[in-house]
């Protein structure tokens, strides 16, 4: 697992040895869990079904109670709060739900209100607080509508609206965007960020979704039965992953694969030569590089590019290319060695 630097007076939320096993016997949902998250950052945690992503997420504001392990957030000891401060805590942390937990016979406002009327705010507190917020999340229009009149992403703007109402410091994300077209998905994550510059929030979100992670987060956790496999920065984790169970789970963001037929119809070697294909993701400060011609050039190798594509991950540029390349062995290696020792990643193919 990477060393994650980072000042630990900036931890907005640390989870540490967390443990969760539901039913004498039963399945286990955490398996000695730890995981720091930064404040201001949006954080990602991302795992097939089962994984633990969802339990894990619940136990920051204490709706699913570990076993064993420590949570504290913003400071605060959760596990040491009695009942009056665990309410207190959980109005600093809102939480965003996959199908929306709406109240069908309230209107906008009134669900938005809501955890402002559990808090015991008067009438007017709350209608001022509400009149702040809706235009926040673009639905000053809405006030008044029923939640069977809205779309699904006005649903979860006001999901994320009701989340914000106590002001809180820290965002829960449960799946947020998994019940949306792509589309509205897209428009939810620039709220979410936006949104989390504008009022200096700190964003946990689980996903199953890798293109959420590739959008919106900074960081990101891969889990796998119970247990988180991989972390870091989202570029590094994508891009250049440790684990073999996360290099198969983030191949569909990064990976390129060249179709049979494309293969087939690439000329056969010449005498005394090889033909090597390759996969290259071209990242960091020599993504820019004109590599494939210099590799080219100064070994007298040709190299064909097969196929490839330009995308970015966290803000940052990548490219990913297939290559067949021909020439003597001991050159087409050579040529590819040099390649990894620019810092991209050349993973061979057979042919």
């Amino acid at each position: 697992m990477r060393d994650i630097p980072g000042a630990a007076d900036l931890t907005a939320i640390a989870l540490t040895g967390l443990r969760k096993r539901f039913a004498a016997g039963g399945t286990v949902a955490l398996d000695d869990v730890s995981l720091e998250v930064r404040a201001g950052e949006i954080f990602g945690i991302v795992g097939r079904s089962g994984a633990g992503k969802s339990t894990l997420i619940r136990t920051v504001n204490l709706l699913e109670r570990p076993d064993a392990g420590g949570i504290s957030v913003l400071g605060q000891d959760m596990l040491a709060l009695d009942d009056a401060g665990l309410r207190a805590a959980r109005r600093g942390i809102g939480m965003v739900f996959q199908h929306f937990n709406l109240h069908t016979r309230r209107t906008v406002a009134e669900n938005v209100a809501f955890p402002l009327e559990i808090a015991g705010l008067s009438r007017a507190e709350r209608r001022a607080r509400v009149d702040e917020i809706l235009p926040l999340v673009g639905l000053e229009g809405k006030r008044d509508a029923w939640p069977a009149q809205l779309s699904g992403g006005q649903k979860q703007r006001v999901g994320i609206a009701r989340a914000l109402a106590s002001r809180p410091g820290i965002l829960l994300c449960d799946e947020a965007t998994s019940a949306l077209d792509p589309e509205t998905t897209q428009e939810i994550l620039a709220l979410i960020r936006g949104l989390r510059d504008r009022l200096d929030l700190t964003v946990l979100l689980i996903t199953h979704e890798l293109g959420v992670v590739k959008a919106i987060c900074e960081r990101v956790a891969v889990m796998e039965a119970g247990r988180i496999s991989e972390q870091g920065r989202v570029f590094d984790v994508f891009t250049q992953p440790e684990q073999a169970t996360t290099r198969h789970f983030v191949s569909e963001v990064v990976g390129h694969s060249v179709p049979a037929a494309t293969i087939a119809r690439l000329p056969e070697p010449g005498p005394g030569e090889v033909r090597q294909l390759a996969q290259v993701i071209f990242a960091g400060p020599n993504s820019t590089r004109a590599v494939v011609s210099e590799a080219s050039r100064d070994f007298g190798i040709d190299i064909n590019i097969v196929s490839g594509r330009i995308d970015e991950i966290a803000g940052e540029p990548f490219g990913v290319m297939a290559l067949a390349a021909y020439g003597p062995e001991e050159k087409v290696r050579a040529a590819f060695d040099w390649m990894r020792g620019l810092g991209l990643t050349v993973q061979e193919l057979s042919a």
